[in-house]
C-alpha cells in the first residue's frame, strides 16, 4: 500500500454567522491532572466503506467542532508566571488529504505494523494539538487518521470530541456541550495527603535518568512486535467465570475487563520468562469523573485520570490460580477512590520541584511491568460523518513493549481485540498460552 499526500494545510475554527468570534488572547491553565499525564501525541485510525462524504464536508464539520472545543485549535504555552497553559489562539489544526494506490480490501485487515504510520500525520515535533489525515482508496473507501495531544484531554474527552465532530458534519447541534473549567480541582486547606504519590504518579528526575540508562542497554526497539489477539465472547465468558470462581465479593463476579487483564498479565509474564523473585505491576487508568465526590460531569473536557498499580511477585502471579491476579486488579482499582483523588490534588499542589510525572511515552520497554489502555467503554465507533459509522477502528502502531490496548472488536458482538507489543523472542510462548485457561496453573 502506497499513500501519496495530495495536500496539507492548517484549518481554523469556523464561527457561524450568529456566533461572535471569541478573543484569541485568552488561555486555560492546565490542571494537576493535565500536568501528570502523558506529554505526547496519540494516534487512532478509522476505516469507512463507501459511500463516504467529501473531504470538504469532513473539514467543515471539524472546523465547526473546533469552535466549541477551542482547546484543540490552540497551542501549548506558558502564562506570564511561566505556568503551563493552553493558549486559545485559534492557530488551528493540520488537515491532510491523501490517496492510496489500492482498494481497502487489499490493505485489510490492517496489521499493527509501521505501515499504519502512513495513514496519519507524524507524531514527532508537532505544534498542532490535533491532526487529521483523510486517505481515499481506489474503491471509494475512506481511512481517517486522527492524532491528538494527551496533555489537552484524556480518552474520555477525546471520544466526546470525535462524536461532536460527527454531529457537526451531519448538521446537528453539538450535544452534550463540553465543560471547559479546569480550575475546579482545588487543594484542601490544610492539605490531607493520605497516600504515597511519590513513586506512583511522580518520580524524581534522577530516577528517570537511571531508568533511561537501563533501557538503553536492554533491547533495541526493532526486536518488538505488536501482536493482535482476538478474544471471542465465548472465551471471555469462560475466563470471567474462572476468574470469579473464588470471589467472596458478595458473590458478585469480576468484570470482563478485570478477568481479561489478569489473564494477559499472567500470560505475558510467563512469556517473558522472568525470574520468580522479580516484581511486576500493571498500570491501569482510572477515570475520576465517577469517583470524585461530588461527581464531575461526564462532559468535563480535559484529563481526569489517575492509575491503579496492582503488583505481585512473578512466582505468586504464576503459581496462584487466575482469581488471585483478578483480585489484585480489582482491589487496586477500588483503592483509587475519592479520598485518593483528593490526596493527589493536595500533593500535586505542594510537590517538590524535583518531581516529574511517571507517565512517560518515551519509554519503549516496560518489562517486567505492563500498562493497559482500555478503550472498551469509549464511543469511538460513534464517529458518523453523515454516511454511517466506521467499519473499523484501531490504535496506530505503538511498539512499546508491554503497553497493551484493549478495544471492542469491529465485529460488534462483544468480542475484544487486544494489541500486545512483545519482544520477538517472547511471542511464540505467548501465542501458545494466550487462549489457554489451564496451562499457567501448571507453572
Amino acid at each position: 500500500m502506497k499513500v501519496k499526500i495530495e495536500s496539507s494545510k492548517i484549518i481554523k475554527p469556523f464561527y457561524e454567522d450568529y456566533i461572535i468570534p471569541p478573543s484569541t488572547r485568552t488561555y486555560i491553565p492546565l490542571s494537576v491532572f493535565d500536568k501528570v499525564t502523558y506529554e505526547a501525541q496519540i494516534a487512532i485510525i478509522y476505516a469507512y466503506r463507501p459511500p463516504t462524504p467529501p473531504n470538504a464536508a469532513i473539514q467543515l464539520g471539524l472546523q465547526k467542532a473546533l469552535a466549541i472545543y477551542r482547546e484543540w485549535a490552540g497551542r501549548l504555552g506558558k502564562d506570564e508566571h511561566d505556568n503551563p497553559v493552553i493558549l486559545l489562539n485559534d492557530e488551528g489544526v493540520r488537515f491532510v488529504e491523501a490517496l492510496a494506490d489500492s482498494t481497502l480490501d487489499k490493505a485489510m485487515p490492517f496489521k499493527p505494523s509501521a505501515s499504519l504510520l502512513n495513514l496519519h500525520p507524524s507524531l514527532n515535533n508537532v505544534v498542532e494539538l490535533v491532526q487529521v489525515q483523510v486517505t481515499r482508496f481506489t474503491c471509494g473507501s475512506l481511512v481517517v487518521g486522527f492524532t491528538a495531544h494527551h496533555t489537552v484531554a484524556d480518552g474520555h474527552s477525546t471520544s466526546n470530541f470525535l462524536v461532536a465532530w460527527g454531529q457537526a458534519c451531519r448538521g446537528l447541534g453539538i450535544n452534550p456541550l463540553p465543560l471547559h473549567d479546569r480550575t475546579i480541582f482545588n487543594p484542601r486547606s490544610p492539605p490531607l495527603i493520605e497516600y504515597e504519590h511519590k513513586g506512583t504518579e511522580f518520580m524524581s528526575k534522577s530516577v528517570k535518568k537511571e531508568n533511561s540508562l537501563s533501557e538503553s542497554t536492554y533491547h533495541v526497539t526493532e526486536d518488538i512486535v505488536v501482536h493482535k489477539v482476538h478474544f471471542t465472547v465465548e472465551f471471555l465468558a469462560k475466563l470471567k467465570a474462572k476468574a470469579s470462581s473464588m470471589n467472596n465479593n458478595n458473590n458478585k463476579p469480576y468484570s470482563t475487563f478485570e478477568s481479561l487483564v489478569a489473564h494477559l498479565w499472567r500470560a505475558i509474564t510467563k512469556a517473558r520468562g522472568l525470574s520468580g523473585f522479580e516484581t511486576t505491576h500493571i498500570r491501569i487508568s482510572v477515570n475520576g469523573r465517577m469517583r470524585l465526590n461530588p461527581r464531575v460531569p461526564n462532559e468535563y473536557f480535559g484529563n481526569l485520570v489517575l492509575w491503579a498499580f496492582p503488583t505481585s511477585k512473578v512466582k505468586d502471579l504464576l503459581r496462584e490460580p487466575l482469581p488471585y491476579a483478578t483480585k489484585l486488579i480489582h482491589d487496586a482499582v477500588a483503592k483509587v477512590n475519592n479520598n485518593y483523588f483528593r490526596s493527589f490534588i493536595d500533593f500535586a499542589n505542594h510537590k517538590e520541584e524535583d518531581l516529574i510525572p511517571t507517565a512517560d511515552m518515551s519509554k519503549h520497554i516496560l518489562c517486567p511491568n505492563l500498562e493497559v489502555d482500555s478503550w472498551l467503554r469509549f464511543p469511538f465507533y460513534d464517529l458518523d460523518f453523515g454516511t454511517g459509522c466506521p467499519y473499523m477502528f484501531m490504535p496506530s502502531y505503538f511498539p512499546t513493549e508491554g503497553m497493551m490496548f484493549l478495544l471492542p472488536s469491529f465485529i460488534g458482538d462483544g468480542s475484544i481485540d487486544a494489541f500486545i507489543p512483545l519482544f520477538q523472542d517472547n511471542l511464540p510462548t505467548f501465542k501458545k498460552i494466550c487462549y489457554s485457561l489451564d496451562l499457567l496453573e501448571n507453572y
